[in-house]
């Protein structure tokens, strides 16, 4: 999982700028701020580099996310 969408949110950056100087489309960096799909290695460096912050600033732990979720969508897990 990946925090793109909140760096974009923190910095006042638009999805059609990232797009365009990554060189994809839209519909291409909205799959990766929404989580639908993951970019490469290579590509993720380069929006880490493109919005000045380090990589693993884009990166969320997975134990954050599955609590997130379980937050917010009320999500009960039994042990």
């Amino acid at each position: 999982m990946n925090r793109i969408k909140e760096v974009l949110d923190e910095k006042g950056i638009k999805q059609t700028w990232l797009a365009d100087k990554l060189g994809k489309s839209y519909n291409m960096v909205n799959s990766y701020v929404q989580n639908r799909q993951q970019p490469r290695l290579e590509i993720l460096y380069q929006i880490a580099e493109l919005l000045e912050v380090e990589v693993n600033e884009l990166l969320v732990e997975k134990a954050k996310y599955l609590a997130d979720a379980e937050s917010k969508y009320k999500i009960n897990k039994k042990i």
